[in-house]
């Protein structure tokens, strides 16, 4: 999943209608995974509506809610889930077979604390979280645009911080991944300037915790012999 994010001071209809959250490059889905929509939807999908939510009614309980942005196929997703139970996972991707692949390992693992969207990341964030409830946020592996000229379409922009920051709880973790230096290094630089973010490492980086596996995205980027940075900062 890859984004431009609009701020959340950004009020301009034109300029709005004209950014995407995403680059949708979908893929194909099997049999299973479109049948995973018709028996698994119902129990794990939310479906947008643009207006704030009670996610606790949603869970059937009240728990630290973490989101993952752009969960891929969502193996990180259900690692997570299953490792960390006191926790309410909600996914955010618009990849429709990846979406599929996720519902059926959760019925699959009989998991009851994920909810899933197939949506816009921003308008999600936007419209249907208020301010200041998610304990984390996730984003692991974003498409890097690893060409110069097209840098401004990442997704780890100051608009799209300032959005995750207005959405974290105070002391909330923002935890980011990637397997491209420079992009690393961007995102960096865009979080340092956000003043409500602190580094919970000097430069930000830390191992890799024991929440997030490794996925194969990032046996991908091993495998073409890219170093892989964790960037880790809590909410003032």
């Amino acid at each position: 999943m890859t984004a431009h994010a609009p701020g959340p001071q950004d009020d301009n209809p034109l300029r709005l209608r004209a950014i995407r959250s995403f680059v949708l490059r979908q893929g194909r889905a099997t049999p299973a995974q479109k049948r995973a929509f018709d028996q698994h939807w119902p129990k794990y999908g939310l479906d947008y509506r643009a207006a704030h939510r009670d996610y606790a009614t949603e869970f059937g309980r009240a728990a630290p809610l973490v989101v993952e942005i752009g969960f891929g196929n969502g193996e990180q997703l259900l690692f997570a889930a299953e490792n960390e139970p006191d926790r309410n996972f909600m996914g955010i991707e618009v990849h429709g077979p990846g979406v599929g692949r996720l519902l059926n390992g959760l019925a699959a693992a009989s998991l009851e604390n994920v909810r899933v969207y197939q949506h816009d990341a921003v308008e999600v964030l936007r419209h249907e979280v208020a301010d200041a409830t998610l304990a984390e946020i996730r984003i692991y592996f974003p498409d890097p645009w690893h060409k110069k000229r097209h840098h401004k379409r990442r997704l780890i922009q100051p608009e799209f911080v300032a959005l995750l920051c207005d959405k974290l709880a105070s002391g909330g973790r923002l935890h980011l991944a990637t397997d491209w230096q420079n992009y690393a290094e961007q995102m960096r630089e865009v979080c340092a300037a956000e003043s409500r973010l602190v580094a919970v490492e000097a430069d930000a980086a830390i191992a890799r915790p024991h929440w997030r596996r490794q996925t194969h995205f990032e046996n991908r980027g091993l495998k073409l012999g890219h170093g892989v940075t964790d960037l880790l900062y809590r909410k003032n």
